[in-house]
């Protein structure tokens, strides 16, 4: 019997603790006092006052979701260590995407497909091509250490290649491979522009593919950026706000200010 036969036949019960939010709840004690933006640093855990769900701050600026409880387990034990921030603060950072399992921590699966994968770092799937492999690899109770994912959430990996052989996957090489969530997904800080009451400092910023870039206004009237041909923009920033733009394709990305347009810039992805 192949392993996505066998899967089939496992009940419910065994894979659906904890279904899919956006974002799972903690009941997590309430800090003493409330860190500010400024305070955080990246990899920290964060939630808001009364927006109770826990997120991922990552390097490059962004919050990243945590899909379920059971996601948020194969990277940590407890919430030890979660910094409470005020509702406003929260809201002003961008949600970058959802946080995948850890690597090598435990098999997935969704109803509408009948495979089961090992997880790979980056959120890889690798088929596991059957019951005597994910015996090899997990140990004869393996049916127990796998998840259903909801279909929704199942967009968020990518498939690599399948696992024929016990040798093409070890779990603990695959979990070892991951530092944090960082790492996983490749996050890096995000290069700066300041707008001034002089315009933009620095005029322009060469970045690697995938790379940010964080425009803050620190003048003392309201600014943007807008692309050329108005592709992209950060909307209008008030004093003391920021926008982080991501660019995910080599070439020239130049920019104007709507509210002067003889400030220039222009962003050069590698």
């Amino acid at each position: 019997m192949t392993l996505s036969k066998t899967v089939q036949n496992i009940t419910i019960g065994l894979i659906a603790i904890g279904t899919a939010f956006a974002g799972f709840t903690a009941a997590i004690p309430q800090a003493s006092a409330l860190e500010t933006i400024s305070d955080l640093e990246s990899g920290d855990l964060v939630r808001g006052e009364s927006f109770t769900a826990v997120y991922y701050y990552g390097a490059d600026g962004f919050r990243y979701v945590f899909p379920n409880d059971r996601t948020y387990f194969t990277w940590y034990d407890d919430f030890d260590g979660v910094k409470w921030i005020s509702d406003s603060d929260m809201g002003s950072i961008q949600i970058g995407g959802n946080v995948t399992y850890k690597a090598g921590s435990k098999m997935i699966k969704i109803n509408s497909d009948p495979k089961t994968y090992a997880v790979d770092k980056g959120g890889v799937l690798r088929h596991v091509g059957s019951e005597s492999v994910a015996t090899s690899l997990y140990g004869s109770a393996w049916n127990t250490m796998i998840d259903d994912v909801p279909d929704g959430f199942f967009t968020n990996y990518s498939i690599g290649d399948a696992i024929e052989d016990a040798d093409d996957y070890n779990t603990e090489d695959a979990a070892a491979s991951v530092d944090d969530i960082n790492d996983d997904k490749g996050l890096v800080a995000p290069e700066e522009i300041v707008i001034t009451d002089d315009g933009y400092e620095p005029i322009d910023v060469t970045i690697d593919i995938g790379q940010g870039v964080r425009f803050i206004n620190n003048s003392s009237d309201k600014h943007n950026a807008t692309a050329d041909d108005l592709s992209w923009g950060t909307g209008t920033l008030q004093t003391g706000d920021d926008y982080i733009a991501v660019f995910d394709e080599v070439g020239t990305y130049p920019f104007f200010d709507g509210y002067d347009s003889s400030n220039t810039g222009a962003v050069y992805v590698e």
